[in-house]
């Protein structure tokens, strides 16, 4: 699992060491499960979509194609997927928290935006920006005004740990995460994105709350087998290198 590479806001050069990710996903993973904030902004309208990001889209069409379940979760910069990711790349497209089978274990999996407490000011702004009538208003711009519009507003940028911890996402997201494996004994793992910063903490044992981490500034995913986690480090141009 791998979240947040925010691609769009980021060097070129890190789509180009994701689609090596990819492939190395291709040749030796099971399933690809990506947490949210792939892209920096996503917005279909209709049959046009941003073109920026085709090295990308091409790389996880063809993990499709090779059978491998793909499943991509909507975040906070990238909610507004729709047709083209499920029926032209042929992710499977998500948006709200769910449950799933990772490992083959039982999952919950949100991208983690207004979950918990925190984030106050972005939970009173989400039910707004992704109802009808906001993306309707939104997709009534030209695609590139829109665009320029989406890439004005955005407060992506790389961020120290000390940066991160500060912000206090972090820590509403671990204690969100706590409290759904305390309170649901179904859970093996709690899966989130967010909050840039990797986490692999067992609650009680053989039971997880996992985040990926970001491509934004630790370039960090998650491997997980029905035994355990393992938090990685992709090794830019020579492959992966296991924490």
């Amino acid at each position: 699992m791998v979240s947040d590479i925010h691609l769009g806001a980021v060097p070129d050069g890190t789509e180009r060491e994701l689609v090596r990710f990819l492939e190395h996903v291709g040749a030796e993973g099971a399933s690809l499960l990506i947490a949210g904030d792939l892209f920096d902004f996503w917005f279909e309208y209709g049959d046009v979509i941003p073109g920026r990001y085709f090295r990308t889209l091409a790389a996880l069409a063809a993990l499709v194609d090779a059978g491998m379940p793909v499943l991509l979760v909507g975040g906070n910069h990238d909610a507004w997927g729709g047709r083209f990711l499920r029926e032209e790349v042929g992710v499977d497209f998500r948006v709200d928290p769910f449950y799933m089978l990772l490992g083959g274990r039982r999952a919950l999996v949100a991208h983690g935006d207004g979950v918990g407490a925190g984030d106050f000011k972005y939970r009173a702004l989400k039910t707004v920006l992704r109802s009808r009538a906001a993306i309707g208003a939104f997709r009534a711009l030209h695609p590139e005004l829109g665009m320029r519009l989406a890439r004005a507003v955005s407060r992506t940028k790389a961020k120290t740990d000390e940066e991160i911890i500060a912000e206090g996402r972090a820590q509403f997201l671990d204690a969100w995460a706590t409290e759904q494996l305390r309170t649901d004994s179904s859970l093996s793992w709690v899966v989130c994105g967010h909050a840039h910063l990797p986490v692999l903490k067992q609650v009680e044992p053989g039971r997880y709350y996992l985040n990926a981490g970001d491509w934004v500034t630790h370039f960090t995913y998650i491997t997980v087998s029905a035994a355990e986690p393992r938090l990685h480090t992709w090794a830019t141009s020579r492959g992966p290198n296991a924490r």
